[in-house]
């Protein structure tokens, strides 16, 4: 009995061992995930994979947290820093993104980024999807109603050995809420985008999504959990 004690003793060290292994991993990783939030809240860092590589430098981690865990403590810290003034701002945006999505009604508008998930900081920018094969159409409405255009730009991604092109409206509301439009053709509407940062499906608001939301609750958070 003598040898099959010593050995369930040493299966039980062992296993403590690997607990206690597998909980310093976890708060390491979550150390770096937070300092990798920081970064981008502050603005040290503009994109997650750099900010995640310093980030683990500095704790001198071998392992990376998803861009998934350090969004969700972005979102953390700027509550943290931000307070109520957020939820305001929040409402405030989505008001402001129905207008411009009303105007641009013809487009198939969808409301993306920050403002649709509910995730703004300090200096987030109202994100619109529009899909035409004629963007300068948008712009000519928006110049009519008097929105503040700062530029326009093309831009051509490779996506699985396809090149996209998006027509990207840079503007202004009446708040000094920086705007972003970008226009898609036509045939990419509807067309199901996973999301880089979150991971899931990267669907947004319509106009009558989003005046619903308004109406029920208008800081309600789309992220998973």
């Amino acid at each position: 009995m003598e040898p099959n004690r010593r050995e369930n003793r040493g299966s039980l060290q062992n296993s403590r061992k690997t607990v206690k292994s597998l909980n310093d991993d976890s708060d390491m990783k979550h150390r770096v995930a937070r300092e990798a939030a920081t970064l981008l809240y502050l603005g040290a860092e503009k994109e997650y994979k750099q900010a995640k590589t310093k980030a683990a430098e500095i704790f001198g981690a071998h392992f990376l947290p998803s861009n998934l865990e350090v969004a969700l403590e972005l979102d953390k810290i700027a509550e943290e820093n931000e307070g109520p003034k957020r939820k305001e701002r929040l409402i405030q945006m989505r008001k402001e993104a129905l207008d411009v999505m009303r105007l641009l009604s013809v487009f198939y508008p969808v409301l993306i980024g920050s403002v649709w998930r509910g995730t703004i900081k300090q200096g987030s920018d109202i994100d619109i999807a529009d899909y035409t094969d004629e963007p300068e159409e948008i712009t000519k409405i928006l110049k009519a109603e008097g929105v503040r255009l700062l530029k326009t730009a093309w831009t051509t991604v490779n996506k699985r050995g396809a090149t996209l092109e998006s027509f990207h409206i840079y503007a202004e509301t009446a708040s000094r809420h920086g705007l972003e439009i970008v226009a898609r053709c036509r045939e990419e509407a509807g067309k199901k985008r996973k999301c880089e940062t979150f991971g899931d499906e990267l669907k947004g608001l319509n106009i009558k999504e989003l005046e619903k939301v308004l109406e029920s609750n208008p800081t309600q958070q789309f992220i998973p959990v």
